[in-house]
């Protein structure tokens, strides 16, 4: 049997990229989704991708925005009957350092990454608290909960509030028969990191990772297949780490000395 037969998702940030990924893993597994994304476009053709409305519908939403939250949810309720899963992906990665950063910058960066993760949260609860069961799946990152880099002040700073707010739900959730969790992404080779970044800085970033590779998004979606599934009810306040072994090394000499097998 299916993993997801018969559940209904709440899909944020899913119209390219590890969201797709996810609504692509979640479809294969018998779950319907509703894709919440800015991306209008992009995000129609991932329902075509996936099979039309009869699995997958899109909402164009903001998460940022609190009747956007509440708007993907009911579409949910209203196109399926009910709301199973909800995943937060949606987030934002502008690269300046913390002098150059305006309060505008920052405001914006921590109302999707944060605020949303809030927002989806708390207009998933109404739903679930009701049927007596959910799960809460939110795409955090090592940036920020365990490593950072130069220019993800605001980035880091949204990644670790997710981590320090998946507890706070999860202690809170708890009671209603609802899980919540989330993944921590290491580098993942995403349709946008290929237009972004030169093959130099990719490279750069492969060196950092003892496996050698970056990962796929498709790698990160089995991970948040898991916890959204029946097979992690036991399972609640916590994340996993999907990195490679990134964050493992002491320095980049450890990793460049293992590579060579030394």
């Amino acid at each position: 049997m299916n993993r997801l037969e018969g559940r209904v998702a709440v899909l944020v940030g899913a119209a390219r990229g590890i969201g797709a990924a996810i609504a692509e893993r979640f479809v294969e597994e018998g779950a319907r989704v509703v894709i919440g994304d800015t991306e209008i476009e992009a995000g129609r053709e991932t329902v075509r991708a996936l099979g039309g409305e009869a699995v997958a519908r899109f909402v164009k939403t903001d998460i940022s925005r609190q009747e956007d939250a509440e708007a993907v949810v009911a579409a949910a309720v209203s196109a399926f009957g009910r709301l199973d899963i909800l995943v937060q992906n949606a987030g934002i990665y502008p690269l300046t350092l913390i002098e150059d950063t305006s309060v505008e910058e920052w405001d914006a960066v921590l109302g999707v990454n944060l605020r949303g993760t809030f927002l989806a949260a708390k207009a998933a609860l109404k739903p679930m608290r009701a049927a007596g069961y959910g799960r809460m799946v939110f795409t955090s990152s090592i940036t920020g909960p365990r490593v950072t880099s130069h220019g993800h002040g605001h980035y880091g700073a949204s990644k670790a509030g997710i981590n320090g707010f998946i507890r706070s739900a999860a202690l809170e959730f708890a009671e209603y028969g609802i899980t919540v969790n989330g993944v921590e992404p290491g580098n993942i080779l995403t349709e946008g990191m290929k237009a972004g970044r030169s093959l130099e800085f990719i490279a750069g970033m492969e060196a950092a990772v003892p496996l050698g590779r970056l990962g796929t998004p498709r790698e990160v979606a089995e991970a948040v297949l898991f916890l959204a599934s029946a097979e992690s009810a036991f399972v609640t306040g916590t994340t996993m780490i999907v990195d490679g072994g990134q964050i493992l090394p002491e320095t980049r000499a450890t990793v460049r000395k293992a590579k060579a097998g030394a």
